[in-house]
């Protein structure tokens, strides 16, 4: 089982979070460049970070009492590169791989009815994730980019316009608190669409937290790239085996493609923590594919099988989900996933 060796040592602050090394990492740049131009510089600057980062990974010793070792460089850094590549973004959204193409800037969300501020629902010490996470500084964002039918946060995804707005620097001085009071790392959930503001508030945070991405893993290529060197762990929802069921429950289109391409990038950026919520009736079109491609081409991975399904939101007009699992669905998902190795015995996050 892979138990996520570098997130550990990141959250009991022996390491320095990946965003803090961005931070660290010099790149001068000029605001208003072409895109072209800053993603060039995004990239170079993306080499001398990962040669730094398989310096630390190889580096088995600790380092401690990393609250001494965060000054900030005079100048630009690595992060604030992405972060005006982001907000350049904004003006013609493509964070998630519907690439609506809006100006959110101006007022004008598109699928997922975002505007450029974020909102969030809820934040707090969350206790019902996976063991490694808890207590998890959990944020609850508004909006999603994904229609689920099932969805059993629905209040919160359907209604982008519920919660408090989100402004970085209180937001830091928010996430510096939890930390105080033990959370092991600050988590996400849902953060695709507000990917900018994620940002902004990593560049105001002073204390050295490992950071979550929860999401369905439905993000856009140039997401991924600015989301490599920032994130630590990537909670990913592993939802479909195939794009038929993605559309109709979802609204999801090339949902196998997008996601499996995701993963990968994931893969080879940091460490992962999948989840794969089993659906009834759904076994062998999805579960089973999914644990397949899981054991061919990213197999060190933290592995989660969950059964917590539950018809909620619209679930009532697909009579094929509107039930709960059978416990015979159960079993041939845990004999599917024990044949490849990956299952992981553990209770269900709520």
């Amino acid at each position: 089982m892979n138990a996520l060796v570098r997130y550990q040592r990141i959250s009991a602050d022996r390491k320095p979070a990946r965003f803090m090394i961005a931070k660290n990492t010099p790149v001068d740049f000029d605001r208003d460049a072409a895109l072209s131009d800053l993603w060039e510089l995004h990239d170079d600057a993306m080499c001398r970070f990962n040669r730094s980062d398989r310096s630390d990974r190889s580096d088995k010793s600790d380092n401690s009492n990393m609250s001494e070792k965060r000054d900030e460089p005079d100048g630009k850094s690595l992060l604030d590169l992405k972060i005006a590549i982001a907000d350049r973004i904004l003006e013609n959204c493509h964070f998630c791989d519907r690439r609506c193409g809006v100006n959110r800037k101006k007022g004008k969300p598109g699928y997922c009815r975002i505007g450029a501020v974020s909102r969030y629902s809820s934040e707090f010490l969350h206790y019902g994730e996976e063991p490694e996470l808890v207590p998890s500084h959990t944020v609850f964002f508004s909006g999603c980019v994904f229609s689920c039918v099932y969805c059993q946060n629905w209040e919160i995804s359907t209604n982008p316009d519920l919660g408090m707005p989100i402004l970085p620097g209180d937001f830091a001085r928010i996430a510096a608190a939890k930390r105080g009071l033990g959370a092991r790392n600050l988590n996400f959930v849902t953060p695709t669409p507000h990917l900018h503001t994620i940002l902004h508030i990593l560049a105001k945070m002073r204390v050295n937290t490992p950071i979550v991405w929860n999401s369905n893993m439905y993000h856009s290529e140039e997401a991924a790239k600015l989301l490599c060197g920032v994130v630590d762990v990537y909670l990913g929802d592993f939802k479909y085996g195939n794009d038929e069921c993605a559309k109709k429950y979802s609204n999801a289109d090339h949902y196998w493609d997008t996601v499996t391409r995701n993963f990968l990038c994931a893969y080879n950026d940091s460490e992962i923590l999948l989840r794969q919520l089993v659906l009834p009736g759904h076994v062998e079109c999805c579960t089973a594919p999914i644990i397949e491609w899981v054991r061919e081409h990213i197999p060190k991975v933290r592995f989660n099988l969950m059964f917590q399904y539950r018809p909620e939101y619209l679930a009532y007009r697909y009579p094929e989900i509107n039930r709960l699992l059978t416990r015979s669905e159960e079993t041939r998902a845990r004999e599917l996933s024990r044949e490849m190795g990956l299952e992981m015995e553990r209770g269900s996050p709520g």
